[in-house]
């Protein structure tokens, strides 16, 4: 991204690495320790104190409502949305393989019907991501959604162990991070709708930062922009946050239309409500509140109000 920057005309970059309380926090479920929002509040703070002029992040884990001071000037070409399954490794691997956790295959499923086949109706499936548990619950009635924390290379070391039958995570954070091998089958979004903000990398600035800002704006993708302010504006005219079982997907079709994809599932998979509509990309995030109203309609406030009061089940946990 800074390499990116400069080459538009912006200024030379000086990368600053922060250790967020999520990333140190492994152990514990998210759920315990304060949600998803652990993994970018610090950076805010440090872009808000002007430690630093931008702050990069995975926008599904930012807050619907930004800190005041706060804007995304910008986010970069979106990678695949969808979530992801991951089979352990086959046993009889040669040793270049069985040493790396990229390269270990873990067979190829081409349908969701073929992986009930494979899993049975009720494996057990490391996720901590109550959206994913919602949705995945009317596929598998019986398994057991269990947390993994850890970095990537652990939680592949647990399920390739045998401490998982199965993984559940973004195709996009697999495929940057060199493991695209690993992915069993991607779910379609009719099966599992996406966390607003799937696949998209946010970058972040200080409002009154405008020389930062028009820099920032040069690497802007203007089709993931509009996809990411349409599903954000699904996110907050609901009222919920980074840790409510709802889902939101926005495409471009055509040359100048979104078409908009919202789900909100009660975390047994009992109930579930879905609307889907189209608009011009200009207005994504009438959009975006547009097919929340639908939602509403149908139920998903009291879905939503369900989950936030089932003990532990919505707090803290991953869209």
């Amino acid at each position: 991204m800074a390499e990116e920057i400069a080459s538009r005309g912006g200024p030379s970059s000086q990368i600053v690495v922060i250790k967020t309380s999520g990333d140190r926090l492994q152990d514990a479920p998210l759920s315990e320790v304060g949600g998803k929002r652990l993994f970018v509040k610090e950076i805010e703070d440090a872009l808000l104190r002007g430690e630093i002029d931008l702050a990069v992040h995975s926008s599904k884990d930012m807050p619907a409502v930004l800190p005041e001071g706060l804007t995304i000037a910008a986010v970069l070409p979106r990678e695949d949305p969808r979530d992801a399954v991951v089979l352990p490794a086959a046993a009889d691997l040669d040793q270049a393989a069985a040493s790396d956790p990229a390269r270990r295959p873990g067979g190829v499923v081409t349908t969701i019907d073929e992986l009930v086949g494979r899993l049975g109706r009720s494996p057990s499936i490391g996720t901590g991501s109550v959206r994913r548990i919602a949705q995945l619950s009317r596929l598998f009635p019986g398994g057991r959604f269990m947390p993994i924390r850890g970095n990537l290379d652990t939680r592949l070391r647990k399920l390739d162990a045998g401490d998982y039958d199965a993984l559940v995570l973004a195709a996009a954070g697999l495929r940057r991070l060199g493991y695209a091998a690993r992915i069993s089958l991607t779910i379609p979004a009719q099966a599992c709708v996406p966390a607003p903000g799937q696949g998209i990398v946010a970058v972040e600035v200080r409002v009154d930062d405008e020389a930062t800002g028009h820099a920032v704006r040069a690497i802007d993708d203007e089709a993931a922009a509009a996809a990411l302010i349409a599903e954000r504006a699904l996110v907050e005219a609901l009222g919920g946050g980074c840790q409510t079982p709802v889902g939101a997907l926005a495409s471009i079709v055509g040359e100048n239309e979104l078409e908009l994809v919202g789900a909100v599932v009660s975390i047994d998979g009992a109930r579930a409500v879905q609307a889907r509509g189209r608009g011009p990309r200009p207005a994504a995030a009438a959009l975006g509140r547009q097919i929340a109203e639908e939602l509403i309609a149908k139920g998903a406030s009291d879905i939503l109000a369900d989950a936030q009061r089932a003990p532990g089940a919505v707090q803290g946990l991953q869209p």
